[in-house]
């Protein structure tokens, strides 16, 4: 995190603290709903529920996963209770401008496009893009090694770009799962994806066949968004994503999850 959002993160913990004094975490009215400009005393957040291992719904049907735990923890800091509204991808920043929900913790990645007309809270996700490859592949170690090689990758992925950048021909598949299996099978010398995805394979799966060779220097930052009228909320969450910073929240979900700390 940079210093200049770890001074803005400090100052928005700091806020709602302030916000939040006096008001307990009971849910009754003029509590804490009110000083974060919701509805009652309940914050609904926009989520996929199809998007394993950060929203998804575990056998028994409930809803789980790592971006849903962390937005009940914030809840439980807020004082507020917490209410998921399932919702397409494609639907997600439609129905948060129609006002449906308060906000969206579904892996939303902070770009300089979605800060001109959102705001954002701290993140409370931090990745990388890594370059794996088959565990006795010692001659890639870099993501230039690619050249002339071939990798595995989504055509409307981000990652194909960077493949094609380094001189690797691609091989089209439809995700990870493709991906991987091409790779062990040894009929593409590589892959990139991003970190949670393979901290996410190497915890639920057997990882022992491959190796992240590369890592890239830039990170992607997710985090909760809200419409710009409604800062104040996304201040607050902030402050209480510090908390559960401070107090281990985040890791040990983290741990659960990806089986390290990924908040940042």
């Amino acid at each position: 995190m940079s210093s200049t959002r770890a001074l803005l993160s400090a100052a928005a913990a700091t806020a709602a603290l302030l916000a939040l004094t006096g008001c307990g975490g009971s849910g009754e009215s003029g509590g804490a709903g009110d000083d974060l400009g919701l509805s009652g005393d309940t914050l609904v957040v926009a989520t996929e529920g199809t998007y394993r291992p950060f929203s998804f719904h575990d056998e028994s049907g409930e809803l789980v996963g790592y971006d849903v735990e962390v937005a009940e923890a914030v809840g439980e800091k807020l004082g507020v209770e917490v209410e998921f509204q399932e919702t397409q991808w494609d639907a997600i920043f439609a129905g948060l401008d129609a006002g449906r929900f308060d906000t969206i913790a579904n892996q939303v990645t902070i770009t300089p496009e979605r800060e001109a007309d959102y705001v954002f809270s701290a993140p409370y996700t931090v990745s990388t893009g890594v370059l794996v490859v088959a565990a006795d592949n010692d001659e890639i170690q870099d993501f230039a090694d690619l050249d002339g090689r071939t990798t595995a990758q989504s055509l409307t992925s981000n990652w194909k770009d960077l493949a094609e950048e380094n001189g690797a021909t691609v091989e089209a598949v439809e995700g990870w799962a493709q991906a991987v299996a091409l790779l062990e099978q040894g009929r593409v010398d590589a892959t990139i994806n991003d970190s949670l995805t393979y901290l996410d394979y190497a915890t639920t799966d057997d990882a022992s066949g491959i190796r992240v060779a590369a890592e890239t220097e830039e990170q992607s930052e997710a985090a909760f968004v809200v419409t710009p009228d409604n800062e104040a909320l996304a201040e607050a969450i902030t402050g209480a994503l510090d908390e559960l910073r401070a107090d281990g929240t985040l890791a040990e979900l983290g741990e659960k999850y990806f089986g390290e700390d990924v908040s940042e």
